[in-house]
């Protein structure tokens, strides 16, 4: 196994850690977890760019190591009332309906590619920026984030669930076009 992809097994191995520190009310430790995962993130992605270790396992781990982390710690964080459950639904939702329709086109026999749509990419920032900003405070003992004059997490609720649903359209937009292929539900 390649070390870019030995990070990224061991960002996915922090995803329980980070989960039982936000269900224990630790949030600056759980702020540190995820802060050292989106560090192994970029460190992932950088090595295996610089030494050309980029192998078809680290294209399928590393988006599952990511979506892991996160949705893992929006359910963790509604469940002590961090985020609103909606936002974790909604978010939830999106990434079980694109692992579905991924499957469904598989079964079809069309191949995909596993690249991530710039609508996504612009959502995924939005989800670590929530976390970010709801577990940040405790993690470096700052006051709560202020964005645009407003309470800062209220904000990054609203603009994670307006990439959220958008990302999903996209994406049910692309799915059905590659869907179409074979003839649709006929």
């Amino acid at each position: 196994m390649s070390i870019p992809n030995i990070i990224t097994f061991a960002r996915l191995l922090a995803v329980p850690v980070a989960v039982y520190f936000i269900l224990q009310r630790d949030l600056a430790t759980a702020f540190w977890v995820f802060f050292a995962a989106g560090v192994s993130d970029a460190l992932d992605g950088a090595i295996a760019r610089m030494f050309r270790a980029r192998t078809v396992l680290g294209a399928y781990l590393d988006p599952i190591a990511d979506k892991a982390l996160l949705v893992s710690v929006y359910v963790a964080l509604a469940s002590i009332g961090e985020l609103p459950l909606w936002l974790v639904i909604l978010v939830v939702f999106r990434d079980v309906m694109i692992v579905g329709g991924v499957m469904l086109l598989y079964t079809l026999k069309e191949s995909l590619a596993m690249q991530p749509l710039g609508i996504s990419k612009v959502n995924t920032a939005m989800q670590i920026a929530l976390a970010a900003a709801v577990l940040a405070p405790a993690g470096l003992g700052l006051p709560e984030p202020e964005l645009f004059g407003v309470d800062g997490v209220r904000t990054l609720v609203w603009l994670c669930a307006a990439t959220t649903v958008a990302s999903g359209i996209a994406y049910v937009a692309r799915g059905g076009l590659l869907f179409s292929r074979h003839g649709g539900l006929e």
